[in-house]
């Protein structure tokens, strides 16, 4: 829902209270809006997330586009179940030549 357009229309006239507060409706509660104070007068709110910094390298590159990868192939490939007794055998077995260097 686009906070400019509400039920009323895409205007509403708001009165300031003592407090200096205003309500913007419920379904505002609980949000995290950023206030922008412009020269003219006007105030913007804009709806906002909050990111935990140790999170934010999730949103640069080149992590973001291998999560993107990941997430498509995840899709794409769905969970089976593992064949205990083939994988042991697998692991019991000599090893063969594998590949060594960077994985895809």
């Amino acid at each position: 829902m686009d906070i400019g357009q509400s039920e009323r229309g895409p205007e509403d006239v708001k009165v300031v209270g003592k407090s200096g507060q205003i309500s913007i409706g419920k379904r505002f509660a609980g949000k995290r809006l950023r206030v922008e104070y412009r020269d003219d007068g006007s105030i913007v709110l804009t709806s906002v997330v909050m990111v935990p910094e140790s999170e934010l390298w999730t949103l640069k590159e080149p992590h973001r586009s291998r999560i993107e990868r990941g997430l498509a192939w995840a899709a794409r490939n769905p969970p089976a179940e593992t064949d205990l007794g083939a994988l042991v055998e697998k692991a019991a077995s000599p090893a063969r030549t594998r590949r060594r260097g960077k994985h895809r």
